[in-house]
């Protein structure tokens, strides 16, 4: 019994293992694995934040990338030959002539002329003159110096009035002598098209010289038929807007080749330019079936916000709906058949669509 005691109450052998496993436990070897898992996350933990670091440094950078190149943008500035060169060399016969076509409205003439001046693609810039008094001399002189002093190319554009003594719509296409270029943009007084805008539509007439190109679409449509005779309707901006199809581009901005101011003025019906001049109207859809009728296709729409500066104009006269369905209608029976071609296409700028 004393022995069994005295084993019982032996403590070397339970106090020398307590410390080997201490011993074991505290070693460098397991204290350094031990380490090790927190080692690793502080590693992880430092270069995740280098990386939160890099990526914000990276966005930031972008930023003011952004910030610098679209400065101007944001402050209002607009230097569209800058961001977008001209696709056209106006030094070349590849230019345009701008024909304005004015009446008794020389402050926007005078806006006008200085705008398209402005464009590097403007070879020449003609102003239809239908007034009784000629322009005054002061008037002359002032649109050539803007002319002058507006122009960005080296060739400045040939500026010149074509005098006419008569008030006569039929006048904005008379053929013009000289003209140093095949294209014409025809414009009114009180619409602006920026130059970049202007710039791309040329590019696009280009492409097919025989067709209308233009800002302004219109379209006709099939309204009736009684006893064989078709009757037509003159469809408006809201007409193209709801169903996507035009089969006209007006003339108060478009272009057109230089040989339809001949073909215009010499070969159309005679009857037709009579009825121009009685109704004060309607050359525009006289100059659209026209072509129409000389190439068999439709005309171009591009898409490009332009600015009209006037207040008031021949569309915002009452009936004038019911006139320009006359006129169509008129024309048509004289053509035999209806030469308009509808078409949905549009013809957009890619370089200006993706912008913010």
């Amino acid at each position: 019994m004393p022995a069994l005691m005295a084993l019982r109450e032996t403590a070397p052998l339970n106090t020398t293992v307590s410390a080997a496993a201490a011993g074991a436990l505290y070693s460098p070897a397991k204290e350094k694995a031990a380490r090790s898992p927190l080692f690793l996350r502080r590693i992880r933990l430092f270069f995740n934040a280098a990386k939160i670091k890099l990526i914000l440094s990276l966005c930031i950078a972008f930023s003011l990338l952004f910030l610098c190149s679209n400065i101007a943008s944001l402050m209002g500035w607009h230097h569209d030959h800058y961001y977008y060169p001209s696709l056209i060399d106006s030094h070349s016969r590849g230019g345009y002539t701008v024909l304005i076509n004015t009446w008794k409205r020389n402050s926007l003439l005078k806006r006008a002329v200085a705008h398209y001046a402005s464009c590097q693609g403007a070879d020449a810039i003609h102003v239809v003159w239908s007034e009784r008094e000629p322009p005054s001399e002061g008037l002359k002189a002032y649109l050539r110096r803007i002319v002058q002093s507006k122009s960005q190319a080296a060739h400045k554009p040939n500026f010149r009035f074509d005098l006419n003594e008569e008030d006569n719509l039929n006048n904005r296409f008379k053929p013009i002598e000289d003209l140093r270029t095949d294209a014409i943009f025809s414009i009114d007084d009180d619409v602006i098209v920026p130059c970049h805008t202007l710039d791309f539509a040329f590019s696009v007439w280009k492409a097919a010289p025989s067709t209308m190109v233009g800002f302004v679409p219109r379209m006709h449509w099939l309204d009736m038929e009684k006893n064989g005779v078709a009757y037509y309707e003159y469809g408006g901006w809201w007409s193209v807007w709801w169903t996507g199809t035009y089969s006209m581009v007006l003339s108060k901005a478009s272009f057109f080749h230089k040989k339809y101011l001949d073909l215009y003025t010499n070969k159309m019906p005679t009857l037709i330019l009579d009825y121009v001049t009685r109704e004060r109207n309607c050359e525009d859809i006289a100059m659209s079936l026209l072509v129409a009728n000389a190439t068999g296709a439709a005309p171009i729409w591009v898409k490009g916000k332009i600015y009209e500066i006037g207040s008031t104009g021949i569309s915002s006269l009452e009936g004038h709906s019911n006139r320009r369905n006359k006129c169509l209608n008129d024309f048509i029976s004289l053509y035999g058949y209806m030469p308009l071609q509808p078409s949905s296409l549009k013809m957009v700028d890619a370089r200006r669509e993706w912008q913010w």
